[in-house]
């Protein structure tokens, strides 16, 4: 069933996503050499709660923690922990707040303090294949025409 949002509630969902960006925003910032997941995690908790909002992540379906942190070969949705990021370790930040009733989510990947050219690249084609894929998701596509997209940019690179 499609629920059709009325301006308040469109506005309200803007905010949320909004707020989840500058909660993203400050922790990509953070990230640095030395610093564990764990540290990471509790900044995101700092920031979500300065801006006002509370954590979609915490607690659901028993998750710990404040911030999905996938480092290096962790594919997604990494856990917390007192793992050190290292320099050149690429990191995926993904941020859920719950904000005025609603949820915004999103998520970036970094390199912690740069990175050798071979990760480098794997991050560039990686958003380029997002970009690609968001472009050819439109009406009249099928989910097939978006994957096909993605995969034709990766295989290409």
């Amino acid at each position: 069933m499609i629920i059709i949002k009325n301006r308040q509630e469109q506005e309200a969902m803007r905010l949320a996503g909004r707020v989840a960006a500058r909660v993203l925003d400050d922790v990509a910032r953070y990230v640095r050499p030395g610093l564990t997941t764990l540290e990471l995690d509790r900044y995101g908790a700092e920031r979500i709660a300065h801006y006002g909002g509370k954590s979609a992540f915490l607690g659901y379906r028993g998750y710990p923690c404040h911030l999905c942190i996938s480092v290096n070969e962790v594919v997604v949705h990494g856990i917390a922990s007192e793992r050190r990021l290292e320099f050149g370790d690429i990191v995926s930040l993904d941020v859920g707040v719950v904000y005025r009733g609603f949820i915004g989510d999103n998520a970036r990947t970094v390199s912690v303090g740069g990175c050798s050219p071979e990760r480098q690249r794997l991050m560039d084609v990686t958003e380029e294949a997002l970009r690609r894929g968001v472009a050819a998701a439109r009406p009249g596509n099928r989910v097939s025409d978006i994957s096909r997209a993605v995969q034709e940019c990766v295989e290409s690179a």
